[in-house]
């Protein structure tokens, strides 16, 4: 890992940088919807960012979170770490109730599906994930007796 990705990994174990992240995550939501998926807070330290929309689970209203993700398979992967909280963060659970979202990334909108990973391919997954951000790996420490969720957003076609 190198450059400002590589400075800002050990910054991004600290529970201060969970805080940090969370005020920016508004800025983030924000910046993604006006360049269309093309520029997020994270692109200023070398991570990769999408807009995540998915349907709430209680609402039924479209729900946007901005997310880091890796691209594996084909597809998206991203990590319900909630910054090494408690609880699970909310768009996974809108994604288990309904699996079909959208991603805006790289100045285009993608349709997806959201699988949860589990067994070989979730640890499998998660290791890739975490060598591109090892902050996952002390979010999971903190995250203390619940498995963190990790999804992969499959592309559909319409």
């Amino acid at each position: 890992m190198t450059g400002l990705r590589g400075v800002f990994a050990g910054f991004g174990k600290s529970r201060a940088f969970a805080l940090l992240g969370r005020a920016l995550v508004p800025a983030d939501r924000v910046l993604l919807r006006l360049s269309g998926g093309r520029v997020g807070v994270g692109a200023a330290v070398g991570l990769r960012t999408l807009l995540l929309t998915t349907i709430g689970r209680r609402s039924g209203e479209p729900r946007q979170v901005p997310l880091l993700y890796v691209e594996r398979a084909g597809g998206y992967v991203v990590i319900g770490s909630n910054w090494g909280g408690e609880a699970h963060p909310a768009w996974s659970a809108n994604l288990l109730a309904h699996p079909a979202a959208t991603v805006a990334v790289g100045g285009r909108t993608v349709d997806v599906a959201g699988r949860l990973l589990t067994g070989d391919e979730r640890q499998e997954t998660w290791d890739a994930v975490a060598a591109y951000w090892p902050a996952y790996d002390r979010y999971a420490v903190r995250a203390g007796h619940r498995e963190i969720r990790v999804f992969l957003l499959e592309p559909v076609s319409r």
